[in-house]
């Protein structure tokens, strides 16, 4: 076996404006799996901060994954020791996903456990930060393009402001929409936007910071979770009472444990929805074979290619009138698709 990991860089089309920062860029690592029979598994990490580790940590993590597997050690044998940088445990965990349904000769989602095709999957679209008028225009777009669900960021303007986005959204469309705070509110501004849209929203996502369960759960209205999921137990999340768990597969350290936490969440009554962390096509795509593992999931935040002005290679689960389409080849996807960025091998380091 050999492993080797490649760094690449990939701008975004448009700075996506959100309450805690903008982001412009998507820096991440290729890692690749390289077996004696010809086989090939490849992950991809794309760390980002306050999800997963940073950058650095990332890098030096894959790298120890190289150094034992070039002294001989099975690559599972490191799943443990990346715990604490989810980011590259992602990396690890595709690739050996990726392998094993290669070797099998079955899609990837099928290795996750779905027992039946699944051509593919609802999305969801997410419109940035932006003033209502905006908003608004950004919401109509995104049905008149066969979305039936649009999630909202919030949390960077004032408090009325973003009620009128959404009140003005509401008015504009007949969709479902959701809300995104990343954790920007206080208990009482949560509360109060929660009531103020209480029949607008099919949930709000993150109101209060990751770590405030308990005031989480104090929260009237349907909230769902996901920067807690980085920073607490799942079940100490499931505590909190919410409508859904945001699962991100970059962030919960592979796709073989968010297939698990979205089981765990559907046997508490909670609906799982699969996101990309603005990824690239590697873990994007993996980010799709997961919500066809899932039975009858939820719109998932999984058009975010057109976020990217480049990428490593062909979106090869592309979304159209707001679904994605589940690629139906070996594993996550052909191992050319990816393109020179996923190339590494041999030992190749960053």
């Amino acid at each position: 076996m050999k492993a080797g990991v490649r760094p690449f860089a990939v701008p975004l089309a448009e700075p996506l404006d959100t309450a805690r920062g903008s982001i412009e860029r998507r820096e991440g690592l290729v890692f690749r799996l390289d077996a004696d029979d010809g086989a090939v598994g490849v992950g991809e990490a794309t760390p980002l901060a306050g999800w997963t580790e940073h950058y650095d940590e990332c890098e030096r993590a894959l790298g120890t994954v190289v150094d034992a597997v070039d002294r001989g050690a099975a690559p599972d044998d490191s799943l443990d020791a990346l715990e604490p940088t989810p980011a590259a445990r992602h990396a690890l965990d595709l690739a050996l996903a990726d392998l094993a349904a290669s070797r099998a000769d079955e899609p990837l989602y099928r290795h996750l456990g779905a027992s039946d095709r699944v051509e593919s999957v609802p999305a969801n679209a997410t419109v940035g930060d932006a003033p209502a008028d905006q908003t608004v225009a950004a919401v109509e777009r995104a049905v008149d393009a066969g979305f039936d669900c649009v999630k909202l960021k919030v949390g960077a303007r004032p408090l009325a402001a973003d009620i009128e986005r959404v009140e003005a959204a509401a008015d504009a469309v007949d969709a479902a929409l959701r809300a995104d705070a990343n954790g920007a509110w206080s208990r009482s501004q949560a509360q109060q936007f929660l009531d103020a849209t209480a029949d607008r929203l099919e949930y709000v996502e993150q109101p209060l910071p990751a770590t405030d369960v308990p005031g989480l759960a104090a929260l009237s209205g349907p909230i769902a979770l996901d920067e807690t999921l980085a920073a607490v137990d799942v079940a100490d999340a499931l505590d909190a009472d919410p409508a859904a768990l945001v699962l991100k597969p970059m962030a919960l350290g592979g796709p073989r444990r968010a297939v698990a936490v979205a089981e765990r969440a559907r046997e508490a009554g909670v609906e799982p929805v699969v996101t990309t962390t603005v990824d690239a096509a590697v873990a994007r795509t993996a980010a799709v074979h997961v919500a066809a593992a899932i039975p009858d999931p939820p719109a998932c935040g999984l058009a975010t290619a057109k976020l990217l002005e480049s990428d490593l290679g062909p979106d090869i689960a592309p979304v159209a009138d707001g679904r994605a389409v589940v690629p139906q080849g070996s594993g996550n996807g052909p191992v050319d698709a990816w393109g020179n960025a996923a190339g590494a091998h041999g030992g190749d380091r960053v």
